[in-house]
């Protein structure tokens, strides 16, 4: 994930390597030994449920927000608009994410026999820089979480980005999990004006 501030102007954007509704969640056959993770657009022919393949790549998606003059440290919350162009799971085709305003984030964690998990974690620099040296403190970019037709708690829950490395949640063996993060800039802070830039990295990994 990589965040900029232009002008006031707070860019945010994320990478990933690598049944429609509710907080979804999904127990897939075991098989082959595979694990998948898409954040924001991803590469994926068909779908899981249609015996489709996954795929590497997809591009890194922007997230950002324009903070005006008059608001500039005020505290008060400022959403951020993504450059994803799909919020359609690859779980069965359903439309789980609203593009642009959210970020999908899913995948899979598959293999025979029982027992385990994968772990999601985010991989955080310390802050987001701009030209001039100055810098925001990443822990200024939350998001919260959700998808169409939820009915309960999320298996990609809500947060607050830290420095470091740090785990979101993990994947059981043998299912299928996803969610639609929402992100914004705490917005508590005075600074200069420019492009501020910083990546967070997904990866999710088993044993």
């Amino acid at each position: 994930m990589t965040a900029r501030l232009r002008g006031w102007a707070l860019l945010l954007s994320a990478a990933a390597f690598a049944p429609a509704a509710g907080a979804f969640t999904a127990t897939i056959n075991p098989g082959s030994r595979g694990i998948y993770l898409r954040v924001g657009d991803g590469i994926y022919t068909g779908t899981y449920t249609g015996n489709g393949t996954p795929g590497n790549g997809g591009g890194v998606d922007v997230v950002s927000t324009t903070v005006p003059a008059a608001a500039l440290g005020n505290g008060v919350d400022q959403v951020m608009t993504t450059t994803a162009s799909s919020g359609v799971s690859n779980y069965d085709g359903y439309a789980f994410c609203n593009v642009p305003a959210q970020i999908y984030v899913g995948g899979f964690y598959r293999r025979s026999g029982s027992g385990g998990a994968a772990t999601l974690t985010a991989t955080v620099p310390a802050g987001l820089t701009n030209a001039q040296g100055q810098s925001i403190a990443f822990s200024q970019i939350s998001w919260t979480s959700s998808g169409n037709g939820d009915t309960g708690g999320q298996p990609i829950p809500a947060g607050t980005f830290q420095p470091g490395t740090q785990a979101l949640t993990s994947f059981p063996i043998n299912t299928w999990r996803e969610s639609c993060h929402t992100f914004r800039y705490a917005n508590d802070a005075v600074v200069g004006a420019g492009t501020y830039t910083g990546r967070v990295v997904y990866t999710l990994s088993a044993p």
